[in-house]
């Protein structure tokens, strides 16, 4: 099983809206609602500091006007992050039941290492996986499946024989390409889009949902 971070085993737009928030405010730039900041997540802290800059999911700002916001960022979030971020409800009970079948389990994410790791560790969560690979780790992040398939190998397993778990269009990209089986669950971040949208092979509205469904492989 590879399993996404935010918006999939936890709930962290309130930690993050705040950091993007103080982020705005030190350039005297206006703050942005916390839904806003939501809906711009997916993509890693590159791309949220160009969106919530620049005003949209497409916007980018100049190299400078990033430079200076990415920096403002990460000090931020490095204060707020863990402070509100909630499990979903499903997300402990889902990870016994997994671990209980004897599945294997890796987190992909595209959140820096520097913050996924102590994250997972506050959450409680850190010590369910095998591997956590934060969006820095390799050369390439989500929606490429080279993170996936790193996963993949790190767990011994081909990628036919893994479960990815996420809530964006990126998981779901990343996955597939990556000739994964992918399940989505509704309530995470998904850049405005529709879950329903995507190309995947069940929604399940937990991970204890999802781990009814999978039976690992003699």
């Amino acid at each position: 099983m590879i399993i996404d971070l935010d918006g999939t085993l936890l709930d962290t737009a309130a930690d993050l809206a705040a950091a993007v928030n103080l982020m705005l405010a030190e350039l005297g730039r206006p703050v942005l609602p916390e839904s806003t900041v939501a809906a711009y997540v997916g993509r890693g802290a590159e791309v949220l500091v160009h969106r919530a800059l620049g005003g949209g999911l497409e916007a980018r700002v100049d190299a400078a006007t990033h430079e200076r916001g990415h920096e403002a960022f990460m000090r931020h979030y490095h204060a707020t992050n863990g402070l509100h971020a909630r499990a979903y409800p499903g997300v402990h009970e889902g990870i016994a039941a997994m671990q209980a079948k004897g599945l294997r389990l890796a987190c992909v994410t595209n959140k820096p290492q520097a913050f996924a790791d102590p994250l997972l560790v506050r959450c409680g969560l850190h010590a369910a996986f095998e591997l956590v690979l934060g969006g820095d780790a390799l050369a390439t992040k989500k929606p490429d499946p080279a993170p996936m398939l790193h996963a993949a190998q790190a767990l011994g397993a081909a990628p036919a024989e893994v479960v990815a778990i996420g809530d964006s269009i990126n998981d779901a990209l990343a996955a597939r390409a990556a000739g994964m089986a992918v399940l989505a669950v509704p309530y995470g971040y998904n850049e405005g889009r529709d879950v329903r949208s995507l190309d995947v092979d069940a929604i399940v509205d937990s991970l204890l949902a999802a781990a009814s469904l999978i039976d690992p492989i003699a």
